[in-house]
């Protein structure tokens, strides 16, 4: 008997509406259809808009600041003419103040941050202190909830939802960009996750590992094991070693796990007495730690950090070794010491007496557990965020002195052993030379929004990408990097400084 019944009009509308191609047309550019005062008339669940202000610069747009829950403030910028697109910017350190590219509003995107729902410093978590809504607030909520708010006054502004949505962060952001994906995949078409800080209590055993090492003694805090003339004869020493691996002799490493560094390089001090020239055996076993990363009694909890840029300004002083004139009038003698120490007494075992020099690492994994359950965006599955048609860029520096390189790539593999397709929606790029967000010797500057919005849009995935390195409003350098594992290989005969001096290689890089 045939049972098939016919198609109806509905149907047939509902088959091509899912076999045509995806829309590729520019959205056109809206005006708002409600004044910039009205938007404080606007109701919405859980959400005060406390103040709304026509401002002209960086261009005519409309303020928007508000809170959403009992503390979770947000700020958004309505431009007079929009572009049909909606931006949000990512935090730094423990967040606490509204982070977000304020010149985005002047190419017309509606744009977003949120202080992730707790005022404060940045590098101090007090504000956590038994306090599970921050808690939760910061690690997820905040983010997510502003993006969905923002979303909803746009669409009420302009009489038209976004046609895209995108988010750009690094360290901190880079960690919510990859949170949102993870958990939220629906939020955001395009996402630029740099520098990532996704495991958060990994990140943190690690530097408490690395402050043991270098401050072993709480009542010593102003004289680390490893002095400053320690860590310019460590990069010396370094690059004589490994500079020239691949092809030049330019202070950069194109792929620091490419060199077998001999520590036996390094002069041991007579009588084990410091000096400018050599090192103690306890400054060598400092630095080893460093290099080496924290383990528990099962596995690695978080990797060592990649040889290079030891000495750069922005490399290891002030957020490893210290002492960091500007945060020793908090008694962090390093980025480390009070990232480390911060997160451990608030965020994880909420103890504010809790004492870094005596912490035993044996059981860290499922003794912090609780906390990497809201902190962490570890999952390996994006299916949900590929599912939604989402792309999203990781990019990290190769020589990152606040967060490895090498766990960011750990991540990426494991991503990818779960869907071999990963490629075709996420791409890591390594800069080599490169510190934490930027600076340091290797060429770090490249508009990432543009990038990931023309992927998302056009479906033109970024094969190459090219860095440049500006000083004095002058471009010294430029080079690309290609998705990982592929790597940029100068050619032996041109500019250094070119980026058409460089071609594509393609080697096994998994370890």
């Amino acid at each position: 008997m045939n049972t098939l019944k016919p198609f109806t009009p509905l149907m047939i509308t509902l088959l091509l509406y899912q076999a045509a191609p995806a829309q590729t047309a520019e959205p056109s550019p809206k005006t708002p259809c409600l004044s910039c005062e009205e938007v404080r008339n606007l109701h919405l669940p859980d959400v005060s808009i406390s103040h709304t202000e026509m401002l002209q610069e960086p261009a005519g747009h409309c303020k928007v600041s508000g809170i959403i829950g009992r503390e979770i403030h947000f700020e958004l910028t309505l431009p007079n003419t929009w572009n049909a697109r909606f931006v949000m910017g990512g935090n730094g350190g423990f967040a606490g103040s509204i982070q977000y590219d304020h010149a985005q509003v002047r190419d017309g995107y509606a744009t977003a941050g949120t202080d992730t729902g707790h005022q404060g410093s940045g590098i101090t978590a007090d504000w956590a202190f038994h306090h599970m809504e921050r808690q939760l607030n910061f690690g997820h909520l905040a983010v997510h909830r502003t993006a969905v708010t923002s979303k909803e006054i746009i669409r009420q502004y302009y009489c038209s939802e976004p046609a895209y949505s995108y988010f750009i962060g690094c360290s901190r952001g880079g960690g919510q960009a990859m949170m949102e994906a993870q958990r939220y995949p629906e939020d955001f078409d395009g996402i630029v996750a740099g520098a990532p800080a996704f495991n958060w209590p990994a990140i943190g055993a690690e530097f408490i590992q690395n402050c043991q090492a270098v401050y072993p003694n709480p009542a010593t805090l102003h004289q680390p094991v490893i002095s400053l003339a320690n860590l310019k004869l460590l990069q010396t020493i370094v690059l004589a070693q490994c500079d020239t691996i691949d092809g030049l002799k330019d202070q950069i490493l194109n792929d620091p796990r490419d060199c077998d560094f001999d520590f036996e390089a390094l002069p041991q001090c007579p009588d084990n007495t410091p000096s400018e020239d050599c090192f103690t055996l306890q400054q060598i076993e400092a630095i080893k730690v460093i290099y080496e990363g924290v383990r528990d009694e099962q596995q690695e909890v978080y990797p060592g950090f990649p040889l290079g840029g030891e000495n750069e300004p922005g490399g290891w002083q002030p957020w490893i070794t210290g002492p960091n004139e500007g945060t020793m009038e908090l008694n962090f003698p390093s980025l480390h010491f009070a990232f480390g120490t911060e997160m451990f007494k608030y965020l994880v075992y909420q103890d504010s007496l809790w004492d870094y020099s005596t912490y035993d690492f044996t059981r860290s994994s499922s003794a912090t557990r609780y906390a990497s359950s809201y902190l962490d965006a570890t999952s390996t599955d994006y299916i949900a965020f590929k599912q939604h048609g989402g792309k999203m860029i990781l990019y990290h520096g190769w020589n990152d002195p606040a967060l490895s390189s090498l766990a960011t790539i750990d991540h990426y593999e494991a991503a990818r052993k779960k869907d071999a397709t990963l490629e075709n929606y996420i791409r890591l790029y390594l800069l080599p030379g490169v510190l934490h967000c930027g600076g340091g010797p290797g060429p770090s500057e490249v508009n990432w929004l543009s990038l990931v919005r023309d992927w998302v849009e056009k479906g033109n995935a970024p094969e190459k990408v090219v860095l440049s390195k500006t000083e004095d409003g002058k471009t010294t350098m430029s080079r690309p990097v290609f998705p990982y594992p592929n790597e940029a290989v100068y050619d032996g005969k041109g500019d250094p400084n070119a980026a058409n001096s460089f071609h594509i290689n393609s080697p096994d890089k998994q370890r």
